[in-house]
C-alpha cells in the first residue's frame, strides 16, 4: 500500500454528529443543534482540515514527510495538528500576537510547532515563507477553502426548513447553500441556508450591499467566525439570509445552550443560536410550523473563561444580561 493510499484511508469521513433538540416557545416548531463538537477534534473545524488535507494529497501537493504550514489559531489549528499527526506529517502552524500557552498547549501535544508572529495580519506572508524554507505545503484554508460533507451528512439526517451556520472560510455556508439547492425541486420544498454574523464582520454588509469586496478591517469578538473581509471562500448566491447578531447576544446565547444541555459552547454557537431563534420568531409570527437546525461550532472548557465568565464578559463590554431574558422566553 502506497502513503498516499493509506494517507486517504485515514481521511475517509468518520460517523455522524448528532442532532440535540432545544425547546422552543413556537408551536409546531422545532430546533435542532447539530453536535459538531462531538467530533475527535470537538468542532466543525475538523471537517474543514479533513478535507484540506484529503485535497493536498490528491492533488500531490503533500506526500510523504511533507512539512504542511498553515496561519491560523484556535480550533483549526488543532484539528489540523491531529490529522498531520495520523498522517506521520511536521506541523507547523502561525498564529497571531505574542504566544499564549492556552492557544500553544493543544497543538503542541499533537506534536505540531507553534510561531507567533505580529501584526496578526503578518502570519499568512509568514506562513508562505515559512513552508517556501522548509520545503512544505501551505494549506491556506482561506484561499484553498474545500466544502466538506457537513450537508449531505446532516440532510440524510433530517431535511430542515432552515440551517443556520457562522461562516469563517465560507465554506460551511456555501457547501449547505449548494447541496440544499442539488436536485431540489420547487424552491419552497428545499432547506433554506441562514448565515449567522457577529458584530464587525463584513459577511452581512457584504452581503446585503452584493459587494465581493467588502471590507471592514476590524477583527471579530467572537472567535472562529466573521471576517474583516468577504473570503473568496463564501458565496452570497447561496445563502438565502443573512442575519446579523450582536456580540452580546451571541453571549446570552452560548450560555443558555450551556444550561440546556450542559456543553460549554464558544460564542461562535450562540451566534448562530441567536440566528436561529431570529428564525423560529419569524415562522411562529406567520402561524408555521417547520424544523430550525443551529450548528454548534465546538464545546470545551476553555469557553468558561472567555464567554461563560461574567468579568470577561464586562472587560469586552458586552452586556450579555439585557439579552439573557429574551432568549429564555424563546427557548421556554
Amino acid at each position: 500500500m502506497t502513503w498516499e493510499t493509506r494517507a486517504l484511508d485515514l481521511l475517509r469521513a468518520g460517523p455522524p454528529t448528532p442532532l440535540i433538540e432545544l425547546p422552543v416557545a413556537a408551536p409546531g416548531v422545532r430546533l435542532l443543534l447539530k453536535d459538531e463538537s462531538a467530533q475527535p477534534t470537538g468542532s466543525l473545524r475538523h471537517r474543514h482540515a479533513r478535507v484540506l488535507f484529503r485535497q493536498a494529497v490528491l492533488d500531490g501537493l503533500v506526500t510523504e514527510g511533507t512539512p504542511v504550514v498553515e496561519a491560523t489559531g484556535g480550533n483549526a489549528a488543532v484539528a489540523q495538528a491531529w490529522f498531520a499527526r495520523r498522517l506521520g506529517l511536521p506541523y507547523i502552524v502561525v498564529m497571531p500576537g505574542a504566544r499564549g500557552e492556552e492557544r500553544a498547549r493543544p497543538v503542541e501535544e499533537l506534536g505540531g510547532e507553534c510561531r507567533f508572529v505580529t501584526p496578526p495580519l503578518a502570519i499568512y506572508d509568514a506562513a508562505r515563507r515559512v513552508a517556501r524554507e522548509a520545503g512544505g505545503h501551505f494549506l491556506d484554508q482561506f484561499g484553498r477553502a474545500a466544502e466538506h460533507d457537513l450537508a449531505d451528512e446532516l440532510f440524510a439526517q433530517v431535511l430542515p426548513d432552515w440551517v443556520v451556520v457562522g461562516a469563517g472560510t465560507g465554506a460551511t455556508s456555501a457547501a449547505l447553500g449548494r447541496r440544499a439547492r442539488h436536485g431540489s425541486g420547487e424552491l419552497r420544498d428545499r432547506p433554506r441556508v441562514a448565515v449567522a454574523d457577529p458584530e464587525n464582520s463584513a459577511y452581512f454588509p457584504g452581503w446585503t450591499l452584493d459587494e465581493p469586496a467588502y471590507a471592514t478591517g476590524m477583527p471579530s469578538r467572537v472567535e472562529g467566525i466573521g471576517r474583516p473581509r468577504m473570503e473568496p471562500g463564501f458565496r452570497p448566491d447561496l445563502v438565502d439570509v443573512v442575519v446579523p447578531v450582536p456580540d452580546a447576544a451571541s453571549v446570552a446565547a452560548a450560555r443558555r445552550i450551556r444550561a440546556v444541555t450542559g456543553l460549554a459552547v464558544g460564542a461562535s454557537s450562540g451566534t448562530a443560536l441567536w440566528a436561529a431563534l431570529e428564525l423560529v420568531e419569524r415562522l411562529r409570527a406567520k402561524g408555521e410550523g417547520g424544523t430550525v437546525v443551529s450548528v454548534v461550532g465546538d464545546a470545551h472548557p476553555r469557553h468558561l473563561a472567555t464567554c461563560h465568565d461574567d468579568g470577561w464578559a464586562a472587560a469586552k463590554g458586552l452586556d450579555w444580561r439585557a439579552h439573557a431574558d429574551e432568549v429564555l422566553r424563546r427557548t421556554s
